[in-house]
C-alpha cells in the first residue's frame, strides 16, 4: 500500500541523518511523581501500588507525557516515540493492570500523534512520525528463570504473539507511522514481536515500517540469549526491517565497536540510540558518560560513516 509519508521517511534517511529522541523515563523522573500522582483519580483505589508504572501516565497524568514529546520535538527530534515500553501485558500483569493495554497503547500513540501534528503544523515541509514502541516485555522465552532447571521458561512464543497483538491494536489504532521494536535482549521475544507485526498487518491489509533494536548486555559483545551483532542481524534480517540497531545498556563508547559491525553487514539502515553508560555514584552526572561525552561519540560514528539514525535512551 503507496504510503507517501513513508516514502519521504526513506528519502530523508537516506541523505541525512534523522533525530531520534531520547529518554523517557529520566524525563519522568524530573518531575517528581509520588504515589498519588502517579495514580490520579481513576486508579486512587487500585489494590496494587503503581508508582514507576510510567506507561500509565498517559491515561494519569497525560500533559506530562505530551510536554515531553514536544520537548524532544523542540530539540530537533524527527521520530517520537510513544511511551510504551512496558505497555503488554506480561509486563502490566505486574501492576495488576493487564486489563488496560489496548488503552494503553492507543492513548500513548494519540499522545505522540498530537505533539507531532503540532509541530508539523508549524513547518510542514518536515515531516515529524510517531514510533509504536513495543519493549521486550520482562521475560525471556530462551533462558530458563531457575538456576536449578534449565528447561523452564515462564513465557512462551505463542503468549508473546498474543501480547504484542494485543498491543499492536491499540498503537496502529491510536495513529502511529511506524513500530519500533526495541531493546531485544532474547531474540526470540523479537521473533514472537515480528511474528504478530506480520500476522497484524496482513489481517488488517497494511503494511507498517519496521524498526529494531538489540541491546548489547555486557563486554561479551553478546545479547543476553547469546547472540553477536551478526548473528542478530542474522535472526531478523527476514523482517526486512527499515533499520537495525543498537540501543541501551552499554553507553556510545563501549557500543562503537558493535554499531561498527552492524553497519559493515546490514543491508539497510542503522541506528544508535545509547544511553549514558552504566550508573556510576562517583561521576558528577550519575553515569559513565556525561552528556557532552555522549553527544560527541554519537557525532564520531556519523562522522565514520556508520548511522542512519541517532538519538538517546
Amino acid at each position: 500500500m503507496p504510503n507517501s509519508r513513508i516514502d519521504t521517511l526513506i528519502a530523508d534517511l537516506s541523505r541525512r541523518i534523522l533525530i531520534l529522541d531520547g529518554a523517557m523515563g529520566t524525563m519522568i523522573q524530573t518531575y517528581k511523581l509520588d504515589e498519588a500522582a502517579y495514580r490520579g483519580q481513576r486508579f486512587a483505589d487500585h489494590t496494587h501500588d503503581v508508582k514507576g508504572n510510567n506507561d500509565l501516565l498517559v491515561l494519569t497524568q497525560p500533559q506530562i507525557i505530551r510536554e515531553i514529546h514536544e520537548q524532544y520535538l523542540a530539540a530537533g527530534a524527527d521520530i517520537v516515540e510513544t511511551n510504551t515500553f512496558n505497555s503488554t501485558s506480561i509486563a502490566q500483569l505486574d501492576y495488576q493492570m493487564q486489563d488496560l493495554v489496548y488503552e494503553l497503547n492507543f492513548e500513548a500513540a494519540k499522545l505522540a500523534r498530537a505533539a507531532c501534528d503540532t509541530y508539523e503544523a508549524k513547518d510542514p515541509k518536515r515531516l515529524r512520525y510517531v514510533a509504536g514502541a513495543l519493549g521486550p516485555t520482562n521475560r525471556t522465552a530462551s533462558i530458563s528463570p531457575d538456576v536449578n532447571d534449565p528447561g523452564c521458561r515462564n513465557t512462551s512464543f505463542d503468549e508473546l504473539v498474543e501480547a504484542y497483538t494485543e498491543a499492536l491494536r491499540g498503537l496502529v489504532d491510536g495513529g502511529i507511522d511506524l513500530l519500533l521494536v526495541e531493546t531485544i535482549f532474547d531474540t526470540l521475544n523479537a521473533k514472537a514481536a515480528l511474528f504478530a507485526i506480520d500476522q497484524f498487518c496482513d489481517a488488517r491489509g497494511i503494511r507498517l515500517p519496521v524498526m529494531i533494536s538489540g541491546t548489547i548486555t555486557d563486554a561479551s559483545g553478546r545479547t543476553l540469549s547469546g547472540q553477536t551483532p551478526e548473528a542478530f542481524w542474522n535472526s531478523v534480517r527476514h523482517a526486512q526491517p527499515l533499520t537495525i540497531g543498537l540501543n541501551c545498556a552499554l553507553g556510545a563508547k563501549l557500543m562503537r565497536p558493535y554499531i561498527q559491525e552492524l553497519s559493515r553487514i546490514a543491508d539497510t539502515f542503522v541506528l544508535a540510540y545509547p544511553n549514558a553508560g552504566l550508573p556510576n555514584p562517583l561521576a558528577p552526572t550519575g553515569y559513565d558518560e556525561s552528556p557532552e561525552q555522549t553527544a560527541a561519540y554519537l557525532r564520531e560514528f556519523a562522522d565514520s560513516g556508520f548511522i542512519n539514525l541517532a538519538g538517546g535512551c
